[in-house]
């Protein structure tokens, strides 16, 4: 269904409002996560790996849109850090397997905590029934994209 046309557009607020979301979000994650010394967007590494039991580069640049160059400074870091571990596959060589360190999993264990905090920040605003309505309304969206993660997390609704 098309709600926006050339003439429509410079009243449309949906992009800009969605972009300063995700922003918000990640400042009040990278906020909480300060003392951990981790960033949100090493935060959503860690969670993928452990939620979805993601353990390649390449699963994580699907689900997360990074290119294979991202990705890899990504895990550098991480493993820097000692959160994860790569080890080659031993049926192809070619490929790298992540685990996450018995520091990473330590870490990994306080994310739910950490996530939980940093979302009712966020939205702490809404209603129940507001944030129930927002959640559907996005994964519908996100389904009809195809969104790998939001079809992994709520399957086809």
């Amino acid at each position: 269904m098309a709600h926006f046309t050339p003439e429509n557009f410079q009243t449309c607020a949906i992009g800009m409002l969605l972009g300063r979301a995700a922003l918000l979000k990640d400042r009040i994650l990278d906020w909480h996560l300060e003392a951990d010394g981790v960033t949100a967007a090493q935060f959503k590494v860690l969670i993928i790996i452990t939620q979805f039991q993601v353990d390649t580069p390449a699963e994580l640049c699907r689900y997360l849109g990074l290119d294979s160059g991202s990705m890899t400074r990504m895990l550098d870091r991480l493993a820097q850090k000692g959160l994860i571990e790569r080890t080659r596959c031993p049926e192809d060589r070619r490929q790298v397997r992540l685990a996450l360190s018995a520091d990473g999993q330590r870490l990994a264990d306080r994310l739910p905590e950490v996530g939980a905090a940093a979302m009712n920040e966020l939205v702490g605003v809404l209603q129940p029934e507001e944030l129930k309505t927002l959640e559907s309304l996005l994964a519908k969206v996100l389904l009809s994209a195809g969104d790998p993660l939001t079809t992994r997390r709520f399957g086809d609704r």
